[in-house]
């Protein structure tokens, strides 16, 4: 079992203080809009790398106007042993971890936790831009193996450089070739690990019985075909300097990747399914993230589930339900009302969130 049995937020976003205390069941929590509920999921998210489901700054998640930085703390219970964990950011400063009052990285984190989360602006995954799809892939990546944050900064800052160095017009091959072979050793080891997430995500929808669409997945690029080797992509970038220098940046690489998704039933890109549609085939693939984690790491992530219950209906907000218990996940779900969360009953922890004296507070469990 992976789930956090206590939690306590300290001058986090709209919370002054919040203390909640688990047992492992399923967390649903309701209130008004703005109570405070997405809060205490950020909070959540911030067990694992990254910079939490809102993608903030450090900065923006202190609490005001007080400022005077933050703290999270929790206990993890893993499925070998428990761990104390506290992340914080002072005045200005940058996200710090601890586990078992020891010094730690993000790296560590993603190494005992794993945290997989829908939120309601991925709604719009199917038909916004392509950033966002590799960002919903690079999460999932993530998941499986926490150093693919490391590639991924590797690889965006020596594009950075390179991108420099064509926008000044330098020719001197010399100048490009460090940063070239950085990009093509990282660059080579995000596309294997999307492309092995994208596997991983359609074994665990073939052999799973769920009320949700199974969604086929194929990571394309933007223009031609991404080389499949470390040689063959640095290759590709020294080939292509001339072209890319005429428009200012790098026009080969994983950061040219798209994912495209198809509802497999229908045979309709997910991009023209209904918004219903596309609701339940991100949850199928959240599901399907899961499941592949449960297998390979004898324990379920922790699942957040924002507005969970928009866009879907009666039936299958109770099949999805019905699938978080039967995976014995903790996942973290907030609505607007109980109701929402009926067909729960004992298997979930609820709690409401409300706002006394102008700060979010628990107000009944």
């Amino acid at each position: 079992m992976l789930a956090l049995t206590e939690l306590t937020l300290s001058h986090f976003r709209s919370h002054l203080r919040a203390e909640l205390h688990l047992d492992g069941r399923p967390v649903a929590i309701h209130g008004n809009n703005g109570a405070g509920k997405t809060n205490i999921l950020e909070a959540v998210s911030l067990f694992s790398p990254g910079r939490g489901l809102r993608r903030s700054s450090a900065a923006d998640m202190v609490r005001r106007p007080e400022g005077l930085g933050w703290k999270l703390k929790a206990v993890l219970q893993a499925p070998d042993q428990a761990y104390e964990i506290e992340t914080w950011s002072d005045e200005g400063s940058a996200r710090q971890v601890r586990i078992d009052n020891k010094a730690s990285n993000q790296i560590a984190l993603g190494q005992i936790c794993r945290v997989v989360w829908l939120v309601p602006v991925m709604d719009r995954l199917w038909v916004e831009a392509a950033e966002g799809r590799r960002r919903f892939l690079d999460r999932i990546a993530l998941s499986f193996d926490p150093n693919h944050a490391e590639a991924t900064l590797t690889y965006e800052k020596a594009m950075r450089e390179r991108n420099k160095l064509l926008k000044d017009q330098v020719r001197d091959a010399a100048w490009y070739r460090v940063v070239e072979a950085q990009m093509g050793a990282a660059g080579h080891r995000i596309h294997s690990a999307r492309c092995a997430a994208v596997q991983r995500l359609a074994a665990a929808q073939a052999t799973a019985e769920t009320a949700f669409p199974t969604a086929q997945l194929e990571l394309v690029q933007s223009e031609g075909e991404m080389p499949t080797s470390e040689a063959d992509l640095v290759q590709a970038l020294a080939e292509g300097r001339m072209r890319d220098m005429a428009v200012g940046r790098t026009l080969v690489g994983p950061h040219r990747s798209d994912l495209i998704g198809t509802y497999a039933r229908k045979g309709i890109a997910a991009k023209e399914c209904s918004t219903g549609e596309q609701k339940a085939l991100l949850v199928s693939l959240i599901l399907a993230n899961a499941r592949a984690l449960a297998a390979s790491e004898g324990a379920p992530p922790i699942l957040l589930l924002d507005e969970v219950a928009a866009h879907l209906d009666a039936d299958r907000r109770a099949a999805l339900y019905d699938e978080i218990c039967a995976l014995g996940a903790q996942a973290w779900m907030t609505g607007t009302g109980p109701e929402l969360f009926a067909e729960l009953g004992s298997r979930a922890q609820t709690f409401e969130i409300g706002e006394v004296d102008g700060a979010s507070q628990v107000v009944s469990e």
